[in-house]
């Protein structure tokens, strides 16, 4: 998916240690900030919230409800975090 939104690879993805709900997309140069000019009053404004919004419009269509928001850290960071049914059904087919 962010290959065909973006023309490339996230820089990373990462799982949190402590929630095996919450997953992180990181990009240090998100292409969606490279040509917004923020004004210095709205410094933490973070235009990779539309990435967000599409990811979390993407993974809810396929079967897979979650929350995604955009972050400083590491560059930007997009947290997703996955509603329980979707780790409780990713459970219930590792048996398989």
């Amino acid at each position: 998916l962010w290959r065909a939104l973006f023309g490339r690879e996230a820089d990373k993805l990462e799982q949190a240690n402590d929630d095996d709900r919450t997953f992180y997309v990181i990009e240090r140069e998100p292409v969606v900030n490279t040509f917004v000019s923020v004004p210095r009053e709205n410094s933490s404004l973070n235009c990779a919230a539309f990435a967000a919004g599409l990811l979390e419009a993407v993974l809810g269509a396929a079967g897979f409800p979650a929350r995604v928001s955009a972050h400083w850290h590491k560059g930007t960071t997009l947290m997703i975090k996955f509603d329980e049914a979707v780790i409780a059904r990713d459970k219930s087919l590792e048996g398989r």
